[in-house]
């Protein structure tokens, strides 16, 4: 099956192979290499790029959306943030009485403000594969509901984008309140163990990498095989003329509604695995800006390609990293000026940029006419 997806797909072939192969060696280089060898890989470095894997996955995801739908979403992060919150009120649960206040029960934040008992919403967290649903129940419960007012009342193009980060922006609103019960502003940390694992010990670290890579790998297969369905070729038509497809009976909602809501799970399940790397999540997550960001990610590598989604979330992010250690005061101004070169210069971004330099300058009229024949 996987070589039937990947049969016309020579991008994700090497997109693929590249990425098994990194993850071995930057595995091998952290576990078996000694700390004196040019081959080492420090675990601050495999680290940095299992968050990088997950900044892929989350870039998949926008990038079936808004390159095969046509839906430009600027809250993708709002559930990028409720897949990662989901995994750290797990985390949390897995602290007990070593934490600060040595309650068995209640994270150190809900006893710092007087909390007397666990709330309703906290209560199974305590079980791995409880959280693991809700990693996926919750960004995508929030994606359908959102999805069937919107896509029922037929808000497209420019509102559709706004109202999706007045979502974004209303969840930032009430994760930063104390009484909401998810640590307010300072969100939720002091992370100890996973599944009875430190989160400190180097095995874990790696073991997080290659999660990472197997997620971003079967996000990738899973987005590659709807694109080549029904459904992809229905959504693409969608994103070309949504009316026509209208006419010809096709309840475009549905198909809106079910792809928009397959990627807010894959953001989710980003979210879950960024947040166990960098041990931290709190509402700032839910910023409008972390959303645009994730669009500049896909629009740099390129739309509609998916792995040029994964390329763009890498070179975006290593630059981020980069140039705020170097150059923090204009980053930003930086982040701003790479979105304007690319829309005006490469509006295919840089896989679009390099298969247009691939094609020839000029194509033989009766060539074409001969491959439209046969």
């Amino acid at each position: 099956m996987i070589r039937q997806l990947l049969q016309s797909d020579t991008g994700g072939k090497v997109f693929l192979l590249l990425l098994v192969l990194a993850t071995v060696a930057i595995a091998l280089g952290n576990l078996l290499m000694p700390p004196d060898s040019v081959l080492y890989v420090p675990t601050y470095t495999v680290t940095l790029l299992g968050k990088y894997l997950t900044y892929a996955l989350l870039a998949i995801s926008v990038d079936l959306v808004w390159g095969y739908l046509g839906i430009l979403s600027l809250g993708h992060g709002a559930f990028f943030a409720l897949g990662g919150y989901a995994m750290g009120m797990y985390l949390m649960r897995q602290i007990g009485d070593r934490g600060v206040y040595g309650n068995p029960d209640l994270p150190d934040f809900m006893v710092f403000l007087n909390w007397h008992e666990l709330p309703w919403f906290w209560l199974g967290f305590d079980q791995f594969w409880f959280a693991m649903i809700m990693v996926l129940l919750a960004p995508g419960l929030l994606a359908f509901v959102f999805g069937w007012f919107a896509f029922k009342s037929r808000v497209t193009g420019v509102y559709l984008s706004i109202i999706t980060q007045a979502m974004t922006y209303a969840m930032l609103l009430a994760f930063f309140r104390n009484e909401m019960g998810f640590g307010g502003n300072n969100g939720l940390t002091d992370f100890k163990e996973l599944l009875g694992f430190s989160l400190q010990s180097d095995n874990v670290r790696v073991g997080l990498f290659i999660a990472s890579a197997i997620a971003l790998a079967l996000g990738y297969l899973s987005c590659r095989y709807i694109v080549n369905s029904k459904l992809g070729r229905v959504s693409v038509a969608i994103r070309d003329s949504e009316d026509r497809v209208r006419f010809m009976g096709y309840r475009v909602d549905y198909f809106k509604l079910w792809v928009f809501t397959f990627s807010a799970v894959l953001a989710g399940i980003a979210g879950a695995l960024y947040v166990p790397q960098v041990g931290i999540i709190n509402p700032s997550e839910f910023s409008p800006i972390n959303s645009i960001e994730i669009v500049v990610w896909v629009a740099v590598g390129g739309r509609a390609t998916l792995f040029g989604a994964v390329l763009g979330a890498l070179v975006v992010n290593y630059a981020k990293t980069y140039f705020t250690g170097a150059f923090p005061e204009v980053w930003l101004f930086g982040l701003g000026a790479l979105f304007i070169l690319v829309t005006i210069f490469a509006p295919k971004g840089i896989i679009g940029s390099l298969r247009k330099l691939n094609k020839p300058a000029r194509t033989d009229i009766n060539q074409t006419l001969e491959v439209e024949v046969k």
